[in-house]
């Protein structure tokens, strides 16, 4: 058995660097991660074969709850170690975090713009063929990601952010 960090006992980390970067020291690596807002809350808890991608992607769909984190890389993946750590973890904070309870799709799926269609955007997708429609929800997408671009660039991100274009054509807006 692995031994289970405590949560405490891991530094805090913050999630950008003063030039707005995130740290490449989690590419490709495997771990467990919890994510805390300005205020050090723990928001969301997850565990990813790519820890620097998975953060990437709550930072672009929670900008203002991703201030700080704390992660525990493992060189040996096991999705049961990883699984165990996040209980660990998340009893450790004495409440499920909004992240791993009510609101986890946000956390664990891509943004999906479909969600923030206007009135005219539904009609126009719901009347249409499927031509109208792919058009349709490429253009929510586009709305949504100038909109998630513009809330990344009030909290200082200044890396480049890129989406996955097929997945507009779902409405969908995943890091590429």
């Amino acid at each position: 058995m692995t031994e289970i960090p405590s949560l405490t006992t891991l530094e805090y980390l913050p999630f950008l660097d003063q030039a707005g970067q995130m740290t490449d020291r989690f590419d490709h690596k495997v771990g467990v991660y919890a994510v805390f807002d300005a205020d050090r809350t723990l928001q969301y808890v997850g565990y990813s074969r790519d820890v620097s991608l998975s953060l990437k992607q709550h930072l672009v769909s929670h900008p203002h709850q991703c201030y700080w984190l704390k992660v525990q890389t493992i060189d040996r993946p096991s999705r049961t170690v990883l699984e165990e750590i996040r209980a660990a973890w998340i009893a450790e904070n004495g409440a499920v975090p909004d992240g791993n309870g009510a609101a986890e799709a946000t956390w664990t799926q891509p943004i999906d713009a479909k969600q923030s269609m206007t009135l005219e955007e539904q009609t126009a997708y719901a009347a249409g063929d499927d031509l109208t429609r792919v058009k349709t929800l490429k253009q929510v997408a586009r709305r949504v990601e100038t909109e998630v671009l513009a809330a990344l660039a009030d909290r200082g991100v200044t890396m480049p952010i890129r989406f996955d274009p097929k997945a507009k054509e779902e409405g969908r807006l995943n890091l590429k």
